[in-house]
């Protein structure tokens, strides 16, 4: 029986090495040829594809969907969907995961692989029955991971519970490239055993055992396997596409692909990888089996090594690897998969850069700990749920039965700031409320790559790339000539729109991290007490609450929300 393949080129693949940042317009040339090939599958959309066209790339998910799928005739469309944290980092009420995956699938999604972070198939539910309904298939995926509470018998059970939910087949999503060749051969001998459908398996090859278990896994009779073609493969991506081919062409599983046709796509992305070599870090395209101890996914890692760079600290790397198997131990072992990743990795780094463990915990944390994401697979203990949620009691439901519909009450905000001008820009909104604003304005602009280029290596692009220091300016129908002489140095807030050093401002009230105001708790005239909140930032992709230092009157307010702040920039003062 031959082996399917799904190509992750277009969503995966480039999340793993680039931090998700391929342009559509480096897709759309090619994805003819794509369909030509016989895959499986294209996945092509989810996962982190819809946060980074909004918020780096200028780009409409939605608009990206409905481009890619008009040249794809022959081969099904794939999205990596959160179950109910859709492509969001929180659960959504079911009025919005309803929405969201009829639009998903109306503007073009063929395959749904959906799955949740703790492998709580309560979070899946909702997604899977609703496209089902629409007539798509559904990929259930159970999340592969290693501790003590991952065991076969589980993930099998899990299985099981997929297929009473009638999905259509069974991901094993080993998204951080830990499976053994013995583990893969094991698990899907037993799923093919115990559930009537077919079995694909995802890995990456940041351990390196990537492609062994993928032959493993064809022995033991798996039906699909997910690659992606060499430029961006290997490393924290997927086996390479023409690697695999070949090396089944000559068995009972051969996968009947043109490797010809292959090569000719791969040279095409091979160029495209040299114009995101300024975003493409050395560490995510090594093999490092340092993986099998703090077990962060291919995503996750080049996504950490960018929030490391950003908050000044990648010198803090190898510290954040050592705590996040600490974190994740102390959280009941989550998979480390989007939004877990996020949650474990984030509070390694501000244990890290704190200098003290959970002396900053992000809202996100507190809501794992609390059951808003789902059922831990172990227990959490006693002491650290004291020390993250104080003397709430976690909840036992499944956490969208505390959800009240939300669709129609965002719907109106968004209508009432002017943003809607079709209807998934409602959803866009709903799914991104902090950066969606300015992205449906027309506001944002695309990152550029040149600019980056020149930031990581000055020689590596002509001056004329930079920032101009010389402009005409008309004043009254007059021009004058004016010169910007750069100071130097971090641009640190005064006021409204200006910035200062901390020194220089009285009872001042410092960011500990670079990030952007999402939301200010006080105004100038509170009082306002030791540890109250005072503002959010959104960092690394969570909400952080920024405390007061000290008791006193709130005398200045430095930001605005929406304002890009860097850490040790002033936010407020209290006197």
């Amino acid at each position: 029986m031959k082996v399917k393949i799904t190509e992750t080129i277009l969503r995966d693949a480039h999340q793993s090495l680039i931090a998700t940042r391929m342009r559509t317009r480096n897709m759309l040339p090619i994805v003819d040829k794509l369909d030509e090939v016989g895959y499986y599958s294209l996945e092509m959309w989810g996962g982190a594809t819809f946060d980074s066209s909004i918020r780096y790339l200028n780009e409409d998910p939605w608009e990206r969907l409905r481009e890619l799928k008009k040249h794809m005739k022959e081969t099904p469309a794939q999205m990596l969907l959160r179950g109910q944290n859709l492509v969001g980092y929180r659960h959504y009420s079911d009025d919005v995961v309803e929405k969201f995956v009829k639009k998903a699938h109306e503007n073009g999604i063929d395959i749904f692989r959906v799955f949740d972070a703790v492998n709580d198939i309560r979070n899946m539910e909702k997604a899977i029955t609703v496209a089902k309904k629409e007539g798509a298939h559904v990929q259930g995926a159970i999340a592969y991971t290693i501790s003590p509470v991952h065991t076969i018998d589980k993930y099998v059970e899990m299985a099981n519970g997929l297929a009473e939910l009638e999905c259509d087949s069974i991901c094993i999503k080993d998204m951080a490239g830990l499976i053994s060749p013995q583990q893969a051969y094991d698990l899907v001998k037993a799923l093919k055993a115990q559930v009537n459908i077919p079995v694909d398996l995802h890995s990456h090859c940041t351990s390196g055992m990537a492609p062994m278990s993928y032959t493993a896994a064809c022995r033991a009779g798996v039906d699909i396997l997910d690659t992606a073609l060499s430029p961006f493969a290997w490393g924290t991506s997927q086996p390479p596409t023409e690697s695999i081919i070949a090396a089944l062409a000559e068995t009972k599983r051969a996968t009947g692909l043109d490797l010809e046709l292959i090569s000719e796509i791969s040279k095409y992305f091979k160029d495209i990888k040299e114009e995101y070599r300024c975003i493409l870090d050395p560490i995510s395209e090594q093999i490092d089996t340092n993986v099998l101890l703090y077990q962060i996914p291919g995503g996750m890692l080049s996504n950490l090594v960018s929030q490391l760079k950003e908050q000044n600290a990648v010198d803090k790397f190898n510290d954040v690897l050592a705590e996040m198997p600490l974190v994740r131990a102390e959280l009941g072992y989550p998979p480390l998969v989007t939004p877990t990743s996020q949650i474990v990795g984030t509070q390694a780094v501000l244990n890290v850069l704190m200098g003290e463990r959970y002396k900053v915990i992000p809202k996100e944390v507190r809501d794992y700990v609390k059951g808003l994401y789902g059922r831990p697979p172990q227990k959490i203990s006693e002491e650290i749920i004291a020390k993250i949620i104080g003397e709430d009691e976690p909840i036992t439901c499944r956490p969208a039965d505390l959800l009240q519909p939300e669709y129609e009450r965002m719907k109106k905000e968004a209508e009432d700031m002017g943003l809607i001008k079709k209807e998934e820009d409602i959803l866009t909104y709903i799914l991104y409320p902090a950066i969606a604003p300015a992205f449906l304005k027309g506001e944002l602009e695309e990152e550029d790559l040149a600019a980056i280029m020149q930031k990581k290596n000055p020689c590596a692009v002509p001056d004329t790339s930079g920032i101009p220091t010389e402009y005409n300016v008309e004043v009254d129908g007059e021009i004058f000539k004016v010169r910007v002489n750069p100071s130097g140095g971090s641009i640190k807030f005064v006021d409204a729109g200006t910035k200062t050093d901390a020194d220089s401002v009285p009872g001042a009230v410092t960011s500990h991290m670079q990030g952007m105001v999402l939301s200010i708790k006080t105004k100038i005239g509170d009082n306002i007490e030791e540890g109250a909140v005072g503002c959010v930032i959104e960092a690394m992709k969570m909400e952080n609450a920024i405390h007061a230092p000290h008791g006193g009157t709130v005398k200045a307010i430095m930001i605005a929300e929406g304002d890009a702040v860097k850490s040790g920039d002033v936010l407020m003062s209290i006197e």
